[in-house]
């Protein structure tokens, strides 16, 4: 190739390089420039928003359905549990060894801070059993609009219908995002505030964890918590639709006992439900997950020991001599259980109840006080009232939300690995970390 032909190429490459270089500076000078960027429009999102607008910082919260808060609008099946009233100590622990990483940001905004705040805005709260706190009125939807009215007042802008595809970063340090459409919107920092993987209809799709891990962040695996459970066999879906109100569920964990739990659970076509076993439910899709036999226990008489029950046993069996054992049956369960019991049981439901001998006696005493099923599956991650999983904590500044990796970056919410049993606490976290990160982001000397 002649030499002035290569002379040629080399300044056409050097033109196209500097057009290029040119184009793109010329795109980051027209493009808005806020001071933070919020990812999400979520809780955490809201309030991080907010914080970061009070603060007189130039916000932006942008969310890519119609709506901010569509998952808070369904949240405690609509009535929004958003705190409990337990102790620090105690509230960590429903976060299991992960809570420690929250007791910065519990430390800055906690369950009364979070009480004020919500009954400034004009909700009245009250606390129910279990120390879980709602709003009076048990709107969910009037606690999303409220929150949404706050952080406009503090002068957040909130864009809807703004899918953000990935976060914008530069040696290190986070400059802006890129939407879906291809714009550029620059910041000094950047709060990933998305959400989990479940209730996808909501716009939880797991967008933050995938945008974390492109910048190189450890993503735990995601994985619904707070699920409902499939059980072997028939026995449950012969009880579906029935709730038990107090009943002790214990867990075993390939044939040992592992924890156990008191409240209602609901039986269903494919298994259970119901908070006693949600609660369990995420230790549960773990052992599942790693290959191991999972069995749950129900004690359907917990206020009686096997001595007292036996007792009772033997003066229904006495009272009803002349009925049918079906008959006695409906003096100790729900209409719907006895066909079951009695097929689990081995005794005809016709049987006089002074035939029944001590070895049937024997076997219905243990089996309503051990009434086990076998666990074989969980629904699938849509199906989850919280994910479990999310970026790494190690990666995570505690004291400010801000990642370890990126500069400029924070992460708030259900994007983080943090998941707890039912009862107020994942909300609560949603909550703290929002404020942490909205308090901490472009600050200029994280």
């Amino acid at each position: 190739m002649q030499l002035w032909l290569l002379y040629e190429i080399s300044i056409k490459k050097t033109v196209v390089k500097k057009t290029i270089s040119v184009i793109f500076k010329r795109e980051m000078e027209t493009t808005s420039k806020y001071d933070v960027i919020v990812v999400g429009g979520g809780p955490a999102g809201l309030m991080a928003a907010g914080q970061a607008a009070q603060r007189g910082l130039s916000t932006l919260l942008l969310e890519k359905m119609d709506m901010p808060g569509r998952k808070l609008r369904i949240t405690g099946m609509k009535r929004c549990n958003l705190t409990n009233i337990a102790s620090l100590d105690e509230f960590m622990a429903h976060f299991g060894t992960n809570g420690k990483f929250l007791r910065q940001a519990f430390g800055q905004f906690f369950n009364e801070d979070l009480v004020a705040f919500i009954e400034a805005l004009g909700i009245e709260t009250v606390t129910e059993r279990g120390g879980r706190v709602f709003p009076a009125d048990g709107d969910a939807t009037a606690v999303t609009e409220k929150l949404i009215t706050w952080a406009k007042l503090s002068n957040a802008e909130i864009r809807t219908g703004a899918p953000v595809e990935k976060v914008i970063e530069d040696e290190g340090i986070a400059q802006g995002v890129r939407l879906r459409d291809g714009n550029a919107i620059m910041s000094q920092a950047v709060i990933v505030a998305t959400g989990g993987a479940t209730y996808t209809g909501t716009g939880s799709t797991g967008d933050g964890c995938r945008m974390a891990a492109e910048l190189g962040h450890t993503i735990i695996p995601l994985r619904p918590a707070l699920v409902p459970l499939k059980t072997a066999g028939e026995t449950a879906k012969k009880l579906q639709g029935l709730p038990l109100r107090n009943a002790r569920v214990s867990l075993y964990i390939n044939g040992k006992r592992s924890e156990e739990a008191f409240g209602e659970m609901l039986f269903t076509h494919f298994g259970l439900s119901g908070p006693v076993i949600l609660t369990m439910s995420g230790r549960i899709v773990d052992a599942l997950d790693a290959g191991q036999s999972v069995m749950v226990s129900i004690d359907l008489k917990p206020a009686l020991d096997e001595e007292k029950l036996s007792a009772r046993l033997l003066r229904e069996l006495d009272a009803h001599g002349k009925q049918q054992f079906g008959t006695m049956l409906k003096q100790l369960l729900p209409m719907k259980m006895v066909p079951v019991c009695a097929e689990l049981n081995g005794i005809s439901l016709e049987k006089p109840c002074h035939q029944v001998n001590s070895k049937e006696r024997t076997r219905l005493l243990r089996w309503l006080k051990d009434f086990r099923l076998d666990v074989s599956g969980y629904l699938r991650m849509e199906a989850g009232m919280v994910t479990a999983g999310g970026v790494s904590l190690k990666e995570v500044n505690s004291h400010t939300m801000e990642s370890r990796l990126v500069k400029g970056l924070f992460f708030a919410g259900e994007v983080l690995d943090l998941a707890a049993d039912t009862g107020g606490y994942n909300l609560q976290a949603a909550f703290s970390t929002g404020w942490l990160a909205g308090q901490s982001a472009g600050s200029g000397n994280n």
